[in-house]
């Protein structure tokens, strides 16, 4: 495998870099859970960056790698959906794109102009009309939402279905990966300022070996979501989504303990990052749903 970028997807990561400096860093006074600034969604509007993946020279990795990047920001964007899952859906279905799970409350479903319903092994595509969705208020530094009911709609064929969870798969370990690197950022930066005895709280050993831990299993989640992207394969989507919820759970439970009280106050950002990572880990019927995908598709 060489995920070495060409010389396009280098001038996409470079223009989006551009811009993500624009937002990386949460407002001044601000003390909440969700995040958003319809700003940033305009400018990737107008930069063409969610076409991105049906472009030959950038493609799907191209996507992924954007997602990684912009789950960074301490700005929530549905573009992973869009990015990612979008170009699968065919048809003329417009953006933003949310998801509705089993009729539970999902991310940025309220301001969806297209919603994909997964509803037990049924996935089914819909435009919601005006008042067919309730504003939902949460913890989860998403902005939430829910379908008041799902109205009557076409199954999608079984191939189609399943090339719609494997892109939502590939999505959120792709988002998961930046997530838990902005995580893993902020914690390493308190770690280097706060000191404990006379000295950072970073430079103990002990600290040292579990923080190396974390950025292994976040590599790794990159690194997979990225291999995905690149294979399209059913398995390797599995298996990424996987590792990312997994990795997840352990990752968010390490920063909270070493940034400790600091890291449950609003005025420290940590919870930008790990409180959506929170909301990833029951998505897509969660671990114990991907470790069936990964049985269904790589030990078969």
């Amino acid at each position: 495998m060489d995920f070495a970028p060409n010389s396009d997807q280098i001038a996409l990561n470079s223009a989006l870099d551009k811009l993500a400096t624009k937002f990386k860093s949460p407002p001044t006074e601000f003390r909440g859970f969700n995040l958003v600034d319809p700003a940033l969604t305009h400018e990737l509007e107008l930069g063409g960056f969610f076409d991105a993946a049906q472009i030959p020279e950038l493609g799907p990795v191209a996507a992924a790698m954007m997602v990684e990047r912009l789950a960074r920001l301490p700005y929530a964007t549905g573009a992973a959906v869009s990015m990612l899952v979008g170009p699968q859906l065919g048809g003329d279905w417009s953006r933003p794109i949310a998801v509705v799970e089993n009729g539970r409350p999902g991310r940025f479903v309220a301001g969806a102009a297209t919603l994909i319903i997964l509803d037990g092994d049924k996935v089914g595509i819909i435009s919601p009309a005006p008042g067919d969705v309730d504003v939902v208020d949460s913890l989860y530094a998403y902005p939430m939402g829910r379908l008041k009911s799902i109205p009557d709609y076409a199954p999608l064929p079984d191939k189609d279905a399943a090339n719609i969870r494997k892109w939502l798969r590939i999505a959120l370990a792709a988002e998961a990966a930046g997530l838990l690197q902005a995580a893993l950022d902020a914690a390493t930066e308190h770690l280097t300022i706060r000191k404990q005895f006379g000295r950072p709280l970073g430079s103990f050993q002990a600290v040292q070996h579990r923080m190396a831990e974390c950025t292994v299993l976040a590599r790794g989640v990159r690194l997979m979501a990225i291999k995905a992207a690149w294979t399209a394969e059913e398995g390797d989507a599995a298996i990424a989504a996987l590792h990312a919820q997994d990795s997840a759970t352990r990752v968010v439970y390490e920063l909270h303990q070493f940034v400790g009280a600091m890291g449950m106050t609003l005025e420290f950002p940590l919870h930008l990052w790990t409180y959506r990572l929170k909301a990833l880990l029951s998505e897509l019927k969660g671990r114990g749903g991907q470790a069936q995908a990964v049985a269904d598709h790589c030990f078969q």
